[in-house]
């Protein structure tokens, strides 16, 4: 593991790692511990949004019904993140930055303008059937705070398919673009984790033009 986290962090340099997937993908927690790992910081497009929903209540209705944040609000409020000064010399783990169709171009964009181009594009595959058996068991745990898109299973309905209509052709424009790390979420986070982490490595390897060990 620590051979090819060096390895992903060499290859990564100030660069980013956009990582999405359905509600209760574990995005956040997968990325964060990236992000510990690589000594980057960590930028969740989610977390942002919701921190300026108070104060925003076009915003806070559109989340609330599980809806994703309009284009013009995720230009306004998230996008500059991509772009601070006291960023700059950090690489980068993204949450679902950029979720709707089109907003990828801008994501490309300002993380090049930044300094962190976008190097990889995690996609945490999970069922959907697992998906409503996490939601049924953070409300047991009460692990989520008080999060409205979570109030209940209509809502988080509508958050799956707009994952499906909105994000998935964002994940394709990554795919085309030869950048997408696709790995099987439906597993413990642990091994959800060593397999973000082997995926990133061989792609570091590959775009390295270098020869991944057989006895790794």
């Amino acid at each position: 593991m620590d051979q090819r986290i060096e390895v992903i962090k060499q290859w990564l340099g100030t660069g980013s790692i956009n990582i999405f997937g359905l509600p209760f993908s574990g995005k956040d927690t997968i990325g964060i511990h990236l992000a510990e790992l690589l000594g980057a910081k960590f930028l969740s497009s989610g977390l942002i949004l919701r921190a300026a929903e108070n104060e925003d209540k076009e915003l806070l209705h559109e989340m609330s019904a599980g809806n994703l944040a309009p284009t013009d609000k995720f230009r306004g409020i998230v996008l500059p993140y991509l772009t601070r000064p006291d960023l700059e010399n950090f690489p980068l783990v993204l949450s679902s930055v950029g979720r709707w169709e089109g907003e990828e171009y801008d994501v490309i964009a300002a993380a090049a303008s930044g300094g962190h181009p976008i190097q990889a594009v995690v996609l945490l595959n999970v069922s959907e059937a697992e998906v409503k058996n996490r939601w049924e068991a953070s409300k047991v745990l009460q692990d989520r705070g008080e999060r409205k898109d979570d109030e209940s299973e209509r809502i988080l309905d509508t958050r799956i398919k707009e994952f499906i209509e909105k994000t998935m052709p964002v994940i394709e424009t990554y795919r085309k673009r030869e950048l997408l790390v696709p790995v099987s979420a439906n597993t413990d986070k642990d091994s959800v984790f060593n397999n973000v982490v082997e995926g990133l490595y061989e792609m570091a390897m590959r775009d390295q033009g270098r020869e991944i060990p057989l006895n790794q």
